[in-house]
């Protein structure tokens, strides 16, 4: 049996969760709803309130890139931890209400989330310090695209940008600490979507699905 088996199991028994950001086919735009990515202006944050454990298990940005007009403009996507601090629930955001992996539960989660961020929020370091920037001192997958004419601009044929992490080991995120997703460019996107998934529960039950005690 494999070792993350028991993950199965906590999906089964409804700690699994889901979260959409863009809806249908009207994605969001990067960098706080500008251009190049901002740190205190992120598209997605999951908030894991002290004493719970979050375990990534999927994680999907499809960016579309503006239309390009010189060598060097970047598109970009970024998955990151801070690994010390909690969402303060601050800043301008849609909030967003993840879907239980299995149906039979209804939606909602003890994290604090939220997506398309158009004003700073701040994390919440565990040592009591006052709210600031996060801190993403844990980055788990990143993808970067940069333009290249080659010659003169005159047809340039644009593909969208793909950040897929599929981790073999998931982390092992305690609150209080937060995971943050982030896309956009040098060019405004042209609209995103998000797609992530997670194991979440208190330390205590997540260890003893580990040992196969629940």
């Amino acid at each position: 049996m494999s070792g993350l088996a028991y993950l199965d199991r906590m999906i089964a028994d409804g700690y699994g969760q889901a979260l959409t950001v863009g809806a249908f086919s009207t994605g969001i735009v990067g960098g706080g709803a500008g251009t190049i990515l901002d740190l205190d202006q992120p598209e997605l944050v999951i908030g894991v309130p002290g004493g719970f454990v979050l375990r990534p298990i999927f994680a999907e940005f499809v960016v579309g890139p503006g239309v390009t007009t010189a060598d060097s403009d970047e598109t970009e996507a970024l998955l990151a931890v801070d690994s010390l601090g909690l969402w303060s629930g601050d800043g301008t955001y849609t909030f967003e209400e993840p879907s239980n992996m299995n149906s039979a539960f209804a939606k909602g989660s003890s994290a604090r989330v939220g997506s398309a961020f158009t004003a700073d929020m701040t994390t919440t370091p565990r040592n009591g310090l006052t709210p600031a920037d996060p801190v993403l001192d844990m980055e788990l997958s990143r993808n970067q695209e940069i333009t290249d004419f080659n010659a003169a601009a005159v047809s340039v044929t644009f593909h969208t940008v793909v950040l897929r992490y599929t981790p073999a080991y998931p982390e092992w995120v305690e609150g209080p600490a937060s995971l943050i997703g982030y896309w956009g460019g040098t060019i405004a996107t042209l609209g995103s979507f998000g797609v992530v998934r997670w194991v979440m529960a208190p330390r205590d039950i997540m260890r003893q699905y580990m040992k196969g005690t629940l």
